[in-house]
């Protein structure tokens, strides 16, 4: 199954909405990032959760798409499954092949490669594998090509995971408290309906992922979040933005609290401010899944 078969209303609107957008990230972006991404202590609760609905077989071979530092492909490798793990990133690579090596984790196979690359080219063609799974990974332009990149390569099952709610880099708390509105999160809409106009049937389940924020000083935390709430407000009167984040502030007053963990490492190893938000940020993401 290709995109050229058919292209779906609901890509184009995808397209326009990615416009919209922060550009996309490069792989020198997440080359630096890759320094303090490290997935030591998976596999996490999100990670299990991933894991339990993919279902995946026992033997079976998986394709992880933007493996990122492997928190899928090495479960997956240690429970005995054949993974080739790509990512567009090397430096990702490069720690997840640390990472294996450190645990004693073979059956992984890493290629430097990205949604828009010609896939075969590298080694992954169509029917290869028995199983795709994409977590958080899918931020191209062309979301119908991707999926069915993906359901081209799967033998049996496809498995992803796209934002349900407020994107991961907003605190949608915050917005709301300082009266802007909401900044829709639901991506998974536009993969559903895209599947959907291809004649495939995707089941949907959610996943939440908790992700505490510290900062080393109030200022900092204020500066943080100043920022999301006028890049969320836009072209705005003055006056209106000045009232926006006097809200703000006052919500961000209530939820700073000192940190008792202030300079252990936190789950990345990087360590903790002095201040952190009393509730953790909450992240829902949906799990979509298909039959090839």
């Amino acid at each position: 199954m290709t995109a050229d078969a058919f292209s779906s209303p609901w890509n184009d609107a995808w397209k326009e909405r990615q416009q919209l957008r922060r550009a996309p990230d490069d792989a020198a972006f997440w080359d630096e990032r890759s320094k303090t991404f490290a997935t030591k202590d998976a596999p996490s609760p999100y990670v299990t959760r991933f894991l339990e609905l993919a279902a995946v077989r026992p033997g079976e071979s998986v394709l992880d798409m933007g493996c990122g530092t492997g928190a899928l492909a090495l479960p997956l490798a240690a429970a005995g499954h054949p993974v080739l793990a790509a990512d567009f990133s090397a430096g990702m690579l490069g720690v997840m092949e640390g990472l294996a090596a450190e645990q004693g984790i073979t059956g992984i196979e890493a290629v430097q490669m990205s949604w828009e690359d010609d896939w075969a080219a590298h080694g992954v063609a169509p029917g290869s594998r028995d199983v795709c799974v994409a977590s958080r990974s899918i931020a191209t332009s062309d979301l119908e090509d991707s999926l069915l990149k993906l359901t081209a390569v799967a033998r049996r099952r496809v498995c992803v995971t796209l934002t349900a709610d407020d994107s991961p880099r907003v605190d949608g708390r915050a917005l709301r408290a300082a009266g802007l509105p909401r900044q829709a999160g639901e991506d998974f809409q536009f993969a559903f309906n895209i599947l959907v106009d291809h004649g495939l049937r995707p089941e949907v389940a959610y996943i939440a992922s908790e992700r505490d924020v510290t900062y080393a000083t109030p200022e900092a935390a204020r500066d943080d979040y100043a920022a999301m709430v006028r890049h969320a407000a836009g072209p705005v009167a003055p006056a209106r933005l000045e009232v926006a984040i006097a809200r703000m502030d006052a919500w961000l007053d209530d939820q700073l609290v000192p940190n008792e963990r202030a300079g252990q490492p936190d789950k990345k190893g990087v360590p903790e401010g002095a201040w952190r938000l009393r509730d953790p940020r909450v992240t829902t993401w949906a799990f979509l899944a298909w039959e090839a």
